[in-house]
């Protein structure tokens, strides 16, 4: 496989999010030839068009955007839609000139959160990465209960069946890649 990199974006800012934990589960699951950094949301100001100059949070993480070749999004679930630190990275990147750092590009949804899973607030997220032009991997879906013994008191997923699935999201997400940018 060629090289590919993708980015990790959780929308929970817990030390003992679930969402990351999943992140970091798909970084252990990666095809050959593929990496994957996660980006940390926990300085990022809220976007503002009155910001003129860039915070270097902001910067950090738009470089992180740019390099990448795909994205995989987790996101926990907020009174049914995606946890605002998501939108608001998201909201950010969309600025930079003609969305380059966002349109055209890959991105595979997964979560943890309640009984659903995080179902809404992915089907939520997939309406704003229209908008956005980030060309979604439809299957294979990860929904996870956050509140089930698939995750340790630190986050971590321990579900096997759970990683396998992330595993087969990641190759999924590898070929889609290579088959959009042609």
């Amino acid at each position: 496989m060629s090289s590919l990199k993708f980015l990790g974006i959780a929308g929970s800012l817990r030390r003992a999010s679930t969402n990351s934990g999943l992140l970091r589960a798909a970084a252990r699951q990666l095809p050959s030839g593929v990496t994957m950094e996660i980006a940390s949301l926990a300085d990022i100001p809220f976007y503002n068009a009155d910001i003129v100059e860039k915070p270097p949070a902001v910067v950090r993480v738009l470089a992180q955007m740019a390099a990448a070749d795909a994205f995989v999004f987790a996101s926990t679930e907020y009174n049914y839609s995606l946890a605002p630190a998501l939108k608001n990275i998201l909201d950010w990147a969309s600025r930079e000139p003609d969305n380059a750092l966002l349109s055209g590009k890959t991105a595979a949804l997964m979560g943890a959160g309640g009984g659903m899973g995080s179902s809404r607030s992915q089907y939520h997220l997939r309406q704003v990465c229209v908008f956005l032009n980030l060309h979604l991997l439809n299957k294979p879906e990860v929904f996870a209960n956050a509140f089930t013994s698939a995750f340790d008191a630190e986050g971590n997923l321990t579900d096997a069946k759970l990683t396998a699935l992330i595993g087969d999201q990641m190759q999924a997400l590898a070929q889609w890649t290579l088959k959009i940018k042609g």
